[in-house]
């Protein structure tokens, strides 16, 4: 019989399904040497030997599964010795989880509730899963202080439960959202939601501020209305739905200015490019009119068609720090070459 036999034929006693019978002999041989055969001593004292370990401080195994199966199925209060103090600070992690679930639930879901009805006339029902029922908290719980994770400056590191369920209300369900739920980088998404948070709690608009995004929406609505009107069933890739792009925009751009940059180069889709060339960039509206009449600067072909959904255009821009130079690139059909080039 070579090797490779000799050891096949040895171990063969030790495959899975053999498992619980050499456990119990070794269990045996735990308690009394004496009661395995000769050559299932000399295996065992090999075993713990080859592994450092003293066989006199062996202990065997199916005592303390059986005790960790008798706790596991004992009833929770049975399993608190310690008294009152344990039951409380066991009470005290387990609402602390649940806190930590209702933020991270907030993030996630906070938009169910969000107040799109700017007159507030809309009853929206909270969502289950917006309940404090639905973590195990009550109204008991509303001025006891709980951690809240926070990585931003602003959150602070404990609040009242009451204070940080209006807290996430106006961060999460107020008039503005923030999609990052979808982002798979950790380390992108965490630093997207704190930006978020951030912004949320800490700043608040001007009166010059709001007047400069309402005069901005006002002029992005304004513009696709008289579009509608004016050239109903022509196809013009309406900016509706996503109106707040142009005071996005202007905001970006001013900073940009402000921070010592020179030149924008935009590269968009169809949909809301018409509004940017007039609100943004500040194409005169009568030439996209002219447009949209068949009329054109040039005699050209090649300008005729849905061509005003494909042309550029570049202007000078003032901002707070500055001239900045806006191009928005010409855009073909094959919409995927555009940023790059």
């Amino acid at each position: 019989m070579n090797d490779a036999t000799r050891a096949l034929l040895e171990s063969s006693p030790l495959y899975g399904a053999n498992a619980p019978y050499v456990e119990e002999l070794y269990e045996q041989w735990l308690a009394d040497p004496g009661s395995v055969s000769a050559s299932w001593r000399d295996w065992f004292g090999g075993l713990v030997r080859a592994a450092g370990a003293d066989p006199r401080n062996e202990r065997a195994h199916g005592p303390i599964l059986q005790d960790l199966e008798r706790r596991a199925r004992a009833p929770r209060a049975a399993t608190l010795d310690a008294g009152a103090g344990a039951d409380k600070g066991a009470s005290a992690v387990q609402k602390q989880g649940a806190v930590s679930r209702m933020i991270q639930v907030y993030a996630n879901r906070g938009h169910l509730v969000a107040q799109i009805d700017p007159l507030g006339m809309m009853q929206r029902e909270t969502p289950r899963v917006l309940d404090l029922a639905y973590f195990g908290l009550g109204n008991a719980d509303l001025d006891e202080s709980f951690f809240t994770g926070s990585r931003t400056p602003s959150v602070p590191t404990r609040m009242k439960l009451r204070d940080l369920v209006a807290q996430l209300k106006h961060v999460y369900c107020g008039h503005i959202g923030a999609e990052f739920a979808h982002v798979s980088s950790s380390e992108e998404r965490l630093w997207l939601q704190d930006r978020y948070q951030e912004g949320r709690i800490s700043h608040r608009f001007t009166v010059d501020e709001q007047k400069g995004i309402l005069w901005n929406l006002t002029a992005a609505d304004g513009l696709e209305r008289y579009l509608h009107t004016k050239y109903v069933g022509q196809k013009r890739f309406s900016l509706e739905g996503g109106d707040a792009l142009i005071p996005m925009l202007d905001v970006m751009i001013r900073r940009a200015g402000n921070d010592g940059v020179k030149d924008v180069v935009l590269g968009m889709a169809h949909r809301g490019r018409l509004n940017v060339l007039v609100n943004t960039l500040g194409k005169p509206p009568r030439k996209l009119f002219d447009e949209f009449e068949g009329k054109f600067e040039h005699d050209d072909r090649a300008h005729a068609g849905d061509v005003k959904y494909h042309m550029g255009f570049s202007a000078d821009v003032q901002t707070p720090g500055g001239p900045v130079h806006l191009a928005l690139a010409f855009n073909p059909s094959h919409l995927e070459i555009v940023d790059p080039v």
